[in-house]
């Protein structure tokens, strides 16, 4: 028999498809709400090992800095020491004390320029051991956070293998049922839900109350959700409303107890020998 098209339903049907849709989108939640907070820690972990990499990678960079520096430097003292032997070599051959002077300065230049580049030099081999003490700290608190990542994925794959099938059935569920719905309502429906701290966009009345959020609900207003004449939503939290018999659900009335009346049989007694 061919499907009926979402705007003939009747305002009954309509509710009813929607009462259906909410009770497997629930069913879904509760599927995702097992795994917890577990998808939450994974992409911390995951984001955590991703910062420490690169921070490993940004100190390497600057360890890698360093020892060039270091060899940049080892080159001009050996630049430096070359000079000093040349100008201390001339100095056999000047010939008046203006040249001796010249390359006197020259030689002491090159020998604070030596002092210097050691100096640097002592300076960047401390930064690289400051920096390869901090690569070390980093590396251990990646391998511990890499382990417990490693452990929260299994505990998050244990976890959807079990539950993945039944939810891609509840999904395609949810699917057939939204087919069945007009766009404009289902459109409203999740909004409303989206909205919803538990999820629900859809309640039915319970005690005289909103489903949802518990606030009494006027006699009259009532009256008209058993109509099923048109969609009502509760004036105070938005939701869709709907009866108990309409959603399949139970009420049980409460019995009313009856008030035993008391035996007045010792008292007529007294009164027939007074």
């Amino acid at each position: 028999m061919a499907r009926k098209d979402p705007t003939d339903l009747t305002v009954e049907e309509k509710l009813k498809a929607l009462f259906q849709l909410q009770m497997t989108l629930s069913q879904i939640d509760e599927k995702r709400a097992i795994r917890g907070e577990l998808p939450l820690e994974v992409e911390d972990l995951e984001n955590e090992v991703e910062g420490l990499n690169v921070r490993i990678e940004k100190i390497q960079h600057e360890i890698d800095e360093y020892n060039s520096a270091v060899e940049q430097r080892r080159a001009d003292i050996e630049e430096a020491k070359a000079s000093v032997a040349r100008y201390t070599k001339q100095l056999d051959d000047v010939r008046n004390n203006r040249e001796y002077d010249t390359l006197t300065k020259e030689i002491e230049f090159q020998e604070l320029e030596i002092q210097l580049c050691e100096k640097k030099i002592k300076e960047a081999i401390q930064k690289i051991e400051e920096r390869n003490n901090d690569i070390k700290r980093a590396e251990d608190l990646l391998n511990d956070r890499e382990t417990a990542l490693e452990e929260k994925r299994g505990e998050l794959d244990e976890i959807m293998q079990e539950t993945r099938e039944e939810e891609e059935i509840l999904k395609a569920k949810a699917k057939d049922y939204e087919t069945r719905i007009e766009s404009r309502i289902l459109t409203s429906f999740k909004r409303i839900r989206k909205n919803a701290r538990n999820g629900l966009g859809i309640v039915y009345v319970q005690r005289d109350a909103c489903g949802g959020c518990f606030n009494k609900i006027p006699p009259q207003r009532q009256l008209d959700i058993r109509m099923h004449k048109k969609i009502i939503v509760c004036e105070y939290c938005g939701r869709i409303l709907i009866d108990p018999e309409l959603a399949g659900v139970r009420i049980e009335k409460p019995v009313e107890k009856k008030v035993k009346k008391r035996a007045i049989r010792k008292r007529s007694r007294e009164e027939d020998e007074d």
